[in-house]
């Protein structure tokens, strides 16, 4: 026995005796019918899993949200664009006088988180763009401006009727 697992030929002899051994034992087993389709059949039809009638609240029928403004009062874009101006605006001025210009359109704590930042750290000199805006909902928007070197984005609020700037995010071109 020892000599017939020295030779090559005797473990080829060994190793096909086990593949054998191991398909018959599954055929044994099976119920004869073949795990997948043979080659000239076509596949199975694909099962449906849903209704594609029913609603599943990824694509909405209903209409975007529009952005309530009070009267009298400056739509989205018209704040976006001018809180984006004085936001560039920073050259040879201090941080109040920077500061100062961006109140009129910055909420509360917008102001609270923008006061003491030095202006001169602003990665931008000029608008080259109109805001785009897309609404959450009737009293949240966020604004894209354009700047000569990337994009600020901006959340705006007006639980009153009031836009005004909440958060601002940066990125460069």
């Amino acid at each position: 026995m020892n000599a017939l697992f020295r030779s090559r030929l005797g473990i080829a002899l060994v190793l096909i005796a086990i593949v054998l051994a191991v398909v018959g034992v599954g055929r044994l087993f099976s119920d004869g019918e073949s795990a997948s389709p043979s080659l000239g059949l076509g596949s199975p039809a694909p099962a449906i899993s849903i209704d594609p009638s029913e609603d599943d609240s990824v694509v909405s029928s209903e209409a975007p949200p529009t952005p309530r403004t009070s009267p009298g009062r400056a739509e989205p874009e018209a704040v976006a664009y001018a809180f984006a101006s004085a936001w560039v605006s920073h050259t040879g001025v201090t941080s109040k006088k920077w500061l100062d210009r961006l109140l009129p359109n910055a909420t509360a704590d917008l102001a609270d988180q923008l006061r003491g930042v030095d202006p001169a750290g602003v990665p931008a000199d000029r608008v080259v763009g109109r805001p785009s805006v897309s609404a959450v909902n009737d009293t949240m928007v966020n604004a894209v401006v354009t700047v000569n070197s990337g994009r600020l984005s901006l959340r705006l609020v007006a639980p009153d009727g009031h836009w005004l700037v909440d958060g601002i995010d940066w990125a460069a071109a």
